[in-house]
């Protein structure tokens, strides 16, 4: 199969990508989060497909994504009133609500299990497509299974040339880093993905406590252990122990390494060293939007290993903190 790059902002290519969805075949498709490989979520057997692509578990749940909140109850057996306080603050945008599936939604997109995914993402070319196909897009990270989420089409293409009908181009992802997972089918709301909206954020609006359980098992996108990896393994230091490390290694052995970090007293004490150096930015939101990116380019640098500098553990970064301790999970 050849894929085709197409841009999402031409009407030619939106028009080319829903006829591919139609036929059920796979279409890649930006989101402010990440690149989702998307197919229509009314078609099992287009569904399937993106397991086979991905090589990912057949009972790991997709997230289901549809233009409007008007259509989650096409999706969701029951609607609790929460979700319209939670769309009208937070949708378009990256956090997905963990409802009850309405009966004719396939458990191959649920992963054989009673409850769906559901979320209206931010950006205009997908939403058109939406609109356009009226359906929904079972859609998770456009990437081979546990490896990192791609922010761009180029990174797609990386992993999934060949596998799938076509990419559309909508440039890098604004938000860089998957959505928040928000349980709301139980009495308490759960967050069981840690994500850009933050456990403050949601309470803000509800008005109630949300409970964000230390470990759990139930099936979500990004639940396991080992995830978000890059093919080299990741060391997480701090950022003392990583200049401190590095420093005394021998420079050949420092040629052996990648660093990503963001501190400016790290950066102080890497100057010279041999390793490959990027910095991210202290702002949570920018290094938030470029790490994917950052980790795709030293993964594919001439080392054997990726060195990182611990992030904050502080209520925003906790997304960062968790994709990180996944990545560098064995």
């Amino acid at each position: 199969m050849i894929t085709e790059v197409l841009a999402i902002d031409d009407e030619h290519s939106l028009d080319k990508a829903l006829a591919a969805l139609r036929l059920g075949d796979l279409v890649a498709i930006p989101t402010e989060t990440v690149y989702g490989l998307a197919a229509d979520a009314n078609q099992p057997d287009a569904v399937r497909k993106i397991f086979a692509a991905k090589g990912r578990p057949a009972d790991h749940p997709l997230i289901v994504h549809v233009d409007s909140v008007d259509k989650v109850d096409r999706w969701a057996a029951q609607v609790p009133e929460c979700v319209a306080k939670l769309a009208d603050a937070f949708w378009p945008g990256p956090l997905t609500l963990i409802l009850p599936k309405a009966e004719h939604v396939s458990s191959v997109v649920t992963g054989g299990h009673s409850t769906v995914g559901i979320r209206v993402p931010n950006q205009a070319g997908v939403l058109k497509l939406l609109s356009m196909l009226d359906s929904g897009l079972a859609a998770p990270s456009a990437n081979p299974y546990k490896r990192i989420s791609p922010t761009n089409a180029e990174q797609v293409m990386y992993g999934m040339d060949g596998k799938i009908a076509a990419v559309l181009d909508g440039g890098p992802c604004e938000v860089g880093l998957e959505s928040t997972i928000l349980d709301v089918s139980t009495e308490v709301p759960r967050i069981l993905r840690t994500g850009p909206i933050t456990k403050s954020q949601i309470e803000a609006v509800l008005g109630c406590e949300v409970h964000i359980p230390q470990s759990h098992n139930v099936a979500v996108p990004g639940n396991v252990k080992a995830h978000y990896q890059p093919s080299k393994p990741v060391q997480l230091l701090s950022g003392e122990l990583l200049a401190t490390t590095l420093t005394e290694l021998p420079r050949s052995a420092q040629n052996d390494i990648a660093v990503l970090y963001y501190s400016e007293q790290l950066q102080d004490a890497i100057v010279g060293n041999q390793a490959v150096k990027m910095k991210l930015s202290s702002d949570k939101q920018l290094y938030g939007q470029n790490l994917y990116y950052a980790l795709h380019q030293l993964d594919q640098a001439d080392v054997s290993q990726i060195w990182v500098e611990l992030p904050p553990t502080d209520e925003p970064w906790l997304d960062v903190h968790d994709r990180l301790s996944r990545s560098s999970a064995k």
